[in-house]
């Protein structure tokens, strides 16, 4: 009797998301549903072709003690179960579509409050000889979950580098938005306000856990993931560690963020993972881990409570969420 062996990406029909998950490496599974508005998973032929379309190169890199000590998520699963709207809204659609993103040559425009405004090549911001290896949890804000082995530098090393002006409260950050590039940005139903915009606190932004990356796995970073640069911040929800970075801009108001100008009830500017705060349409008190089987509980700002809480006390984090 032949017994079909399900990969451990492949999540049921009833996970928290509704987004019937995954692919082997051989296939890509149907999603199931969108309950929080994205379309079904397309096939596996076209992803994986797609996904190989760049040639993605080692990096060199240090390890370091950024490591929670849990099982990391498969690679198939991080670079082909994916949010990334500008390349369409199901989770197969960045790995399908994003073949078409020319990551080099690649520049970011610097500007607002800062020593050094200008544009710079994406080599000249990160310390390519100086990489790193930190494994974080991400969660997103839909309740899933994974642990991903980031290459990258801390953000704080970029922006020491361009001197931020005493004024500069908060740091925002902008995606690229080119519509031959990228065809969610085509698309007759408007997701977002595009370039997608995003932002911190200039102290969240110097924390030590904050990171900039360039790669994962050991090699650069895929198209669908954010290639060239994109920013990691573990202990807020996902959508706030923006992909394929063009431009960074210092100010001393808090910048409109993309979600946030959406919908402001639902995505506020801070955006840290709270368990005890909702989403409006459902809860955040557990999460699904990609790869395994069963919900588990979620923690205050993501497991990083100890790094960074001190940088919101005496602030009431239900009404900053």
């Amino acid at each position: 009797m032949l017994i079909k062996k399900r990969e451990s990406w492949h999540l049921s029909e009833n996970e928290v998301t509704d987004e019937a998950a995954y692919l082997s490496r051989r296939n890509f599974i149907r999603s199931a549903g969108a309950a929080i508005g994205a379309s079904s998973i397309v096939g596996a032929t076209g992803a994986l072709q797609a996904a190989s379309e760049r040639s993605l190169l080692p990096l060199q890199y240090a390890k370091t003690a950024f490591d929670p000590g849990e099982t990391l998520t498969p690679y198939e699963a991080v670079t082909q179960y994916n949010n990334y709207y500008e390349f369409g809204t199901g989770k197969g659609d960045p790995a399908e579509h994003a073949w078409r993103l020319e990551p080099k040559p690649w520049s970011v425009t610097v500007e607002g409050l800062v020593d050094k405004p200008g544009t710079y090549a994406f080599e000249d911001l990160v310390d390519m000889k100086n990489l790193e290896e930190r494994i974080y949890r991400l969660r997103c804000v839909e309740a899933w979950s994974m642990v991903i082995p980031w290459i990258g530098v801390p953000l704080s090393s970029i922006l020491r580098k361009l001197g931020p002006k005493p004024e500069a409260k908060y740091v925002a950050f902008e995606t690229l938005a080119d519509r031959n590039q990228m065809r969610g940005l085509r698309s007759f139903f408007k997701v977002l306000d595009w370039p997608y915009v995003e932002g911190l606190r200039m102290d969240e932004a110097m924390n030590d856990l904050t990171f900039m990356a360039v790669g994962l796995y050991g090699k650069e970073l895929p198209n669908q993931n954010g290639a060239p640069l994109r920013l990691v911040v573990p202990w807020k929800y996902g959508f706030k560690s923006i992909k394929s970075i063009v431009n960074i801009r210092f100010t001393d108001t808090m910048p409109k963020t993309s979600w946030g100008r959406s919908a402001p009830s639902e995505y506020g500017f801070y955006s840290n993972v709270n368990p005890n705060v909702d989403h409006p349409r459902w809860s955040q008190r557990s999460e699904r881990r990609i790869g395994e089987f069963g919900k588990r509980q979620t923690l205050m700002f993501n497991g990083y409570e100890e790094q960074v809480a001190h940088l919101y006390k005496d602030m009431d984090l239900k009404r900053n969420y």
